[in-house]
């Protein structure tokens, strides 16, 4: 099993100009960042986080027996897989392009990996994002249906809440087919938070619930992933989100024109963050730009080589990547 790849901080820490992970480049959300510091990080959460889920329910209109929750979107992606293969499944579906942990954990699992365009109707664990990672679209193909017993189709909603274009392809019926993942640090620009949750498809059988249980461990959540979802529910936090959308697209377009004058040729996407083609391979750019601040997200292991994901980032940090791009030897 190769290593995981992700954006972010690496062994020199953050780059003061960071294009390689996809968190609210506007800021942290106040009203988050108020209750983190409120937060009572001197005793346990209630072990059944039984008002946060019951919040959670309400903010999505369901019922709360459906809310799962879960230490991030990468700890649920290897419980729902183990529990797939505890329950019998073998084969788990990917889109063409994803999220390097759905794999990692079908590896782990013993679980055998089929890609689309391989027909997903045979897989026990069927996996979708949209907006897409790495590139931000629509996804094509989305399977509504379980696949059988013990088995599930889960949506990745990483991205949904930052969304800048288009609509989602599913309606809240289609959606109530499918598990939901949700993780708002991502939103909130709080992504060292580490908190999600998930919605339980209508369809989910008690037995696959029940080993999706089995498997949690204690206090998933502490006290902060707590707050930090309590509070993205909020009237405040949504307010803010919303505002910071309307920048997001500003700067969007701003650093799309950016690129395109570097002759980079970008790929349309949805959310805040494009991939795009470089004039010139990154990986023989990396280390110099990194000495200059910049850190992009090369794509060779979405299997997209030739090509960067970039979060948006405000004109300040596109103008130091244009300087640092065109002065690297």
């Amino acid at each position: 099993m190769s290593p995981a790849v992700h954006g972010g901080p690496d062994a020199a820490g953050t780059a003061p100009h960071d294009f390689s992970t996809n968190g609210n480049a506007v800021g942290s959300c106040p009203a988050v960042v108020s209750a983190l510091r409120a937060a009572d990080a001197a005793h346990y959460p209630d072990p059944h986080y039984t008002a946060l889920r019951g919040r959670l329910a309400a903010f999505h209109g369901v019922v709360v027996d459906r809310i799962v929750i879960a230490a991030s979107a990468s700890e649920f992606i290897h419980r729902i897989s183990a529990a797939v293969a505890q329950g019998g499944g073998s084969r788990v579906w990917l889109p063409p392009h994803s999220y390097g942990d759905y794999e990692r954990a079908a590896q782990a699992w013993g679980l055998r990996v089929l890609r689309a365009p391989q027909p997903h109707a045979d897989a026990a664990l069927r996996w979708c994002c949209e907006p897409s990672s790495p590139l931000g679209q629509p996804q094509a193909d989305l399977p509504l249906q379980a696949a059988g017993t013990g088995g599930a189709s889960v949506l990745d909603l990483a991205y949904e809440p930052l969304r800048l274009e288009g609509r989602p392809s599913l309606d809240a019926v289609q959606r109530n087919r499918v598990w939901q993942l949700w993780t708002p640090n991502k939103a909130m620009g709080l992504t060292g938070i580490r908190a999600a949750y998930a919605i339980a498809s209508e369809e989910a059988d008690a037995s696959f619930m029940a080993r999706i249980e089995r498997l949690a461990p204690s206090w998933p959540l502490g006290t902060h992933g707590v707050a930090l979802l309590e509070t993205w529910t909020g009237d405040d936090a949504q307010r803010w989100l919303a505002q910071s959308l309307q920048t997001l697209r500003d700067w969007k377009a701003l650093q799309r024109a950016m690129c395109e004058s570097l002759g980079w040729q970008c790929l349309p996407g949805d959310a805040n963050f494009f991939c795009a083609r470089t004039d010139r391979p990154y990986p023989g750019l990396a280390a110099a730009l990194r000495a200059s601040g910049i850190k992009l997200r090369d794509c060779a292991s979405f299997g997209l080589p030739g090509h960067v994901r970039m979060g948006v980032l405000p004109p300040a940090s596109q103008q130091a990547l244009k300087e640092a791009w065109t002065s690297a030897a």
